[in-house]
């Protein structure tokens, strides 16, 4: 069932019956729909959960400003504060994790424990930097010799996927968001944290789960999946479910 929460800005799916325990957070550019199999898993279990559409996703408006994942998580503990008087389980994928990694640092009180898929939670030192030609062009606008309209069309020619696909308020929120590093959170999660991650993810590299998880202080595991990539929640979605039921026992 379709429901709105934190007064109409988030809309979200309610799988299975009684107080929801779990929470999916989705990546940037999917909706809830990527956690359908694994929520329909966990409902034949008699876990309820709710898969959200984030803000500029799905069902959900886009936001009215701008913000990275700690803006988003803001609104969504206003969500969690909605839900139930027991801590949930968050499943957070790519951009969904950097949310989750906010929210259990912050209202460590709402959360039971972090499963983080695919998500980009600290820069490694073998992250790309911007070609030379954009870091020129970005340089010359700085000092006033090129017009913003030309450094535009460089971050155009020259931007990911996903930059050229946003548009208005959402590109300025995925610019916030692949400019934050989550490391001060990461090292006051206290709750359960399992990272469960495609072998094969080129976008978000094991290395990167292994450093987060370096970081936290709590007790946490390493799961890795052979043969998929970086959608784990609809390549994996038993593998899912397992592990989230496992946090929540």
């Amino acid at each position: 069932m379709l429901r709105a929460y934190a007064q109409g800005k988030i809309f979200g799916e309610t799988y299975g019956d009684g107080e929801i325990r779990v929470v999916f957070l989705h990546g940037w550019g999917r909706s809830k729909a990527d956690f359908a199999p694994s929520a329909e898993l966990l409902a034949a279990q008699g876990v309820a959960s709710l898969a959200l559409d984030l803000p500029g996703f799905g069902a959900s408006p886009v936001p009215t400003h701008s913000g990275g994942a700690r803006e988003y998580a803001a609104l969504l503990v206003s969500v969690l504060n909605e839900l139930s008087t027991q801590p949930v389980v968050l499943v957070g994928h790519s951009f969904g994790g950097r949310i989750a990694s906010v929210i259990a640092s912050t209202n460590p009180e709402l959360v039971a424990g972090v499963l983080f898929t695919g998500a980009p939670l600290v820069r490694t030192s073998s992250g790309g930097r911007s070609p030379l030609a954009y870091r020129l062009v970005r340089r010359a606008r700085a000092l006033g010799l090129v017009s913003e309209a030309r450094l535009d069309r460089a971050r155009q020619h020259y931007g990911s996927t996903d930059y050229r696909a946003a548009q208005g308020v959402m590109r300025d929120v995925l610019v916030a968001a692949v400019n934050e590093s989550y490391e001060a959170e990461l090292a006051t999660i206290h709750q359960r944290v399992v990272a469960l991650w495609g072998a094969e993810d080129r976008a978000v590299p094991v290395a990167v789960a292994e450093r987060a998880l370096a970081l936290v202080p709590g007790e946490h595991h390493l799961q890795v999946l052979r043969g998929i990539g970086h959608l784990v929640p609809t390549t994996a979605p038993l593998d899912l479910a397992r592990a989230t039921q496992g946090l929540l026992s």
